[in-house]
């Protein structure tokens, strides 16, 4: 079947496998460009593998230091012609390429909060590879079943304490709006804290832990986001913040933990790129489109892949240690912080009218990193040319 992108709101409901293969070799590519990380990981599990920064940590473990890899994510197939989900395309992709090069790879796809898919990852851990050298935690889930109460939580982006109103990117018509957002109630504001807070990677931990699979030395890292003033209505200081503070504060405690065999846990806060869950929130898109604009006029840009391979090279496997700031989390969003950037972005986010949108931002380098989340717009790919939707690990 010919695969055409058909785009709703902040998600495309299509995926191209072969697109999909190519932005994988893309990412492939990059860290193969870069030095080989000297003192690497070399056994990982990565929760969240499939998409963004989860498989980015995925790709630079296994291409940059030849780490064994296995893979969490919650992924759909495809089924009766239907085209599988862009993760699931990734990670297909991921798997085929890193055999090829005689790395160990296993992904197992369930839901990551459930108390047997932990399971069925510490059986595999056990009988194929054994305790673990890192833990990448980087779920991205609109909802979550608690495992041990049952109870169905679900996650909003909404501000907290008073009501938001701002500029949007309407991505259908390629337009700005304005949006309204009333403020989150307190069951809103504890739902999302469940979903996307650091309880479930610290059950993670335990876990692991109690069946042996830290190994010494282990470390673990979350990621996370702050953004400049534009965004902390709904980011900082709305549900998702307060969720990550639940995160950094789990990082603390699971940090301890590992510091006692000699290892340690940290929050690494990444800077603004286009993922499907930066594409969920309200005012991302309008500020990533300005944003992009500045850094790559600086040479600064970078995205998912360029992010962790840094976080490995320069925090996590060097001579000079890691560099935590003052609430002891990695800031790999140093250069979209730098004062000559914001001040910048501010400058050029007082111009931004729907008439101009379009020709003073980067929204049409928004638009194509968006539609490569899910495998289109790549060179080389004869998106004309039918292509199987059905394509298994």
């Amino acid at each position: 079947m010919i695969i055409k992108p058909k785009v709703r709101g902040f998600i495309c409901i299509t995926a191209h496998p072969e697109g999909c293969a190519a932005h994988v070799q893309e990412q492939i590519d990059f860290v193969r460009s870069q030095a080989p990380l000297r003192n690497g990981p070399r056994k990982v599990l990565v929760i969240g593998a499939s998409t963004g920064y989860g498989l980015a940590a995925r790709i630079a473990a296994a291409f940059g230091g030849k780490a064994a890899t296995v893979g969490v994510f919650f992924e759909r197939p495809s089924t009766n012609g239907r085209c599988a989900s862009a993760g699931w395309y990734n990670s297909a992709a991921f798997e085929k390429k890193a055999r090829r090069e005689g790395l160990y790879v296993k992904s197992i796809n369930g839901d990551a909060f459930s108390n047997p898919v932990k399971e069925r990852v510490i059986r595999v851990l056990k009988n194929e590879l054994g305790p673990l050298d890192l833990v990448i935690y980087s779920l991205a889930a609109p909802r979550r079943v608690h495992s041990e109460t049952g109870l169905l939580h679900k996650s909003v982006l909404k501000p907290i304490g008073e009501s938001f109103s701002g500029p949007t990117v309407d991505t259908d018509r390629g337009i700005i709006k304005d949006i309204h957002l009333p403020p989150a109630s307190k069951r809103e504001i504890g739902d999302t804290v469940a979903v996307m807070g650091g309880e479930d990677w610290e059950m993670w931990m335990n876990q692991l832990g109690e069946a042996g699979l830290l190994g010494e030395g282990c470390r673990s890292v979350a990621f996370s986001y702050i953004g400049p003033k534009q965004t902390w209505p709904i980011y900082k200081r709305g549900t998702i913040g307060r969720a990550k503070h639940d995160l950094a504060k789990a990082a603390q405690r699971i940090d301890a933990s590992l510091k006692t065999t000699g290892g340690g846990a940290f929050i690494s806060v990444n800077k603004a790129v286009v993922t499907q869950a930066s594409a969920a929130n309200p005012n991302l898109p309008h500020y990533i489109s300005i944003l992009y604009k500045i850094m790559k006029n600086k040479g600064l840009h970078e995205g998912c892949i360029e992010q962790l391979y840094r976080l490995y090279a320069t925090q996590m496997y060097n001579d000079s240690g890691t560099s935590l700031d003052e609430t002891g989390q990695v800031r790999l969003d140093d250069w979209e912080m730098k004062p000559e950037v914001q001040n910048a972005v501010a400058m050029l986010w007082k111009q931004v009218t729907n008439e101009n949108f379009q020709d003073i931002t980067d929204y049409a380098g928004y638009k194509a990193e968006f539609l490569k989340l899910f495998g289109f717009g790549i060179p080389g790919v004869d998106y004309g040319a039918p292509c199987d939707p059905e394509v298994d690990f």
